[in-house]
């Protein structure tokens, strides 16, 4: 692979920042793109992100948003729809839900020690053994070493990647966090474009960030993630 890697976490919807980031990032054919999953669901036209996704090519990754549409698509609902995600999954066409049955579980950055997924990984297991419910879920450790979603942890419990002693080195989405968040051996890409904040991505090997501001607030930021990520300020 000669040229670029671009990774973009967490579209969720937000087409027009999409396709702004796009535009900025200008793909040719030699590189390769790859969202990090969540594409879908929360923002303005989920159908109109996948598109900008397809016009450059580009592979994706599986999120937790997807593969809970692909259930309810299977009929294997575990849970009912909710109003948002039964908003996207009336406007997705069969080119769309076969793009989405084809998304990944992970990326490895060709010559690099570096791997892209969603949400993560649990710290002291096999990164090529973790099951999908694991790596699209995964936001914190619970005392028990156990993964969970920050919604089913106790107040306090660690972000996995704080606890990540790679290699590899690994780029993930599904954590919104205020700013790109950086540490030895990850970085959090998820930069809450949907809670009006930025759609980021990163351009490898120069591990360059580029960075489109959300144009609005399309989805309230959920109670339990205030205390990691903030608004940016106007202006």
């Amino acid at each position: 692979m000669s040229g670029r890697v671009i990774a973009i976490a967490d579209v969720h919807g937000c087409f027009a920042e999409l396709e702004k980031l796009l535009s900025e990032l200008s793909p040719g054919a030699d590189d390769t793109v790859v969202m990090l999953g969540d594409v879908v669901n929360r923002g303005p036209d989920s159908a109109r992100a996948i598109a900008a996704c397809r016009s450059v090519g580009a592979r994706a990754l599986m999120g937790n948003h997807e593969r809970r549409l692909l259930r309810a698509r299977s009929g294997k609902r575990w849970r009912k729809l909710s109003e948002v995600d039964a908003v996207t999954y009336k406007s997705l066409s069969e080119e769309d839900w076969a793009w989405i049955e084809s998304m990944e579980k992970t990326f490895e950055v060709p010559g690099t020690d570096t791997v892209l997924v969603h949400g993560g990984f649990a710290p002291g297991n096999p990164w090529r053994d973790q099951k999908l419910d694991v790596i699209t879920e995964i936001q914190v450790i619970d005392k028990d070493g156990s993964p969970k979603k920050r919604s089913d942890a106790p107040p306090g419990c660690p972000h996995w990647s704080d606890l990540w002693d790679g290699p590899p080195f690994v780029v993930y989405g599904h954590t919104p966090w205020h700013s790109v968040r950086r540490t030895e051996w990850t970085l959090g890409l998820d930069t809450g474009c949907v809670y009006g904040g930025w759609l980021s991505a990163l351009v490898m090997p120069e591990m360059r960030i580029v960075q489109v501001r959300a144009a609005k607030e399309y989805y309230p930021l959920p109670l339990s993630w205030r205390h990691v990520f903030r608004l940016p300020k106007n202006g």
